[in-house]
């Protein structure tokens, strides 16, 4: 798909004569735009979420939030940690649960003035029935101490977009997916469109194009209206 967004980007620039994007700026404003949809994810499914609680969702294939967890589920993922206090992965965006071996209570995450309370008393201290975890910067603690190993359930980031090429025609890079750094967006061809936009944006602010950025946000408005 990255090819696809890229051509479409360069054609919408030199219809109008707007300039030129060199790879080194399209791989930069696609890996932002690919962020920021993959963060806007979340958002909707929220806002569907709300939207089935007052019964205005759609079902079968209107049902738009079964849609978004299978996106957002093709980001989950599965490490395991084998110490009481465990590296969280660095490319983590939401950690969904925490599990010991052999248990299935997942651990809650407090925070460290709570932790201090609640193991003040024996009574309420974290057990292996109710297992807690506090998190300082990408490290995470469990309690009881007892818990040294078990999984980390996350939805990652995505990696990052890499147009590759190897050779000039005419002055011209010319694509090739063969490259050890080649990575193509992750996010599903549905969004091409929206890659599409928001790249665009991001080139009009950079070549000082204001018709670019307004042509990118009137169409992105279009494709939210749409949605929804």
């Amino acid at each position: 798909m990255i090819e696809s967004v890229r051509s479409t980007v360069l054609s919408i620039l030199n219809k109008n004569n707007f300039g030129y994007l060199s790879p080194a700026d399209f791989n930069l404003y696609a890996k932002q735009a690919q962020l920021e949809i993959f963060d806007e994810y979340f958002n909707d499914y929220n806002y569907q979420i709300n939207k089935e609680n007052v019964r205005q969702s759609g079902t079968g294939y209107a049902d738009v939030l079964r849609s978004l967890e299978e996106v957002i589920d093709d980001f989950s993922t599965i490490v395991n940690f084998t110490t009481n206090s465990f590296a969280l992965p660095a490319d983590y965006y939401l950690i969904n649960k925490i599990l010991p071996t052999g248990s299935n209570y997942e651990l809650e995450q407090v925070s460290n003035s709570k932790i201090n309370l609640l193991l003040a008393s024996s009574l309420t201290a974290p057990t292996t029935g109710f297992p807690a975890f506090v998190q300082n910067g990408n490290t995470a603690t469990a309690y009881p101490a007892t818990i040294t190993s078990g999984t980390i359930q996350y939805i990652r980031y995505p990696l990052p977009p890499n147009w590759t090429y190897s050779i000039l025609t005419a002055g011209e890079p010319v694509f090739d997916q063969s490259q050890a750094d080649y990575q193509d967006f992750e996010l599903p061809d549905d969004d091409e469109p929206r890659l599409v936009n928001k790249i665009l944006q991001y080139a009009g602010v950079s070549i000082r194009e204001i018709d670019v950025v307004n042509y990118a946000v009137s169409q992105e408005q279009i494709a939210d209206q749409q949605s929804k």
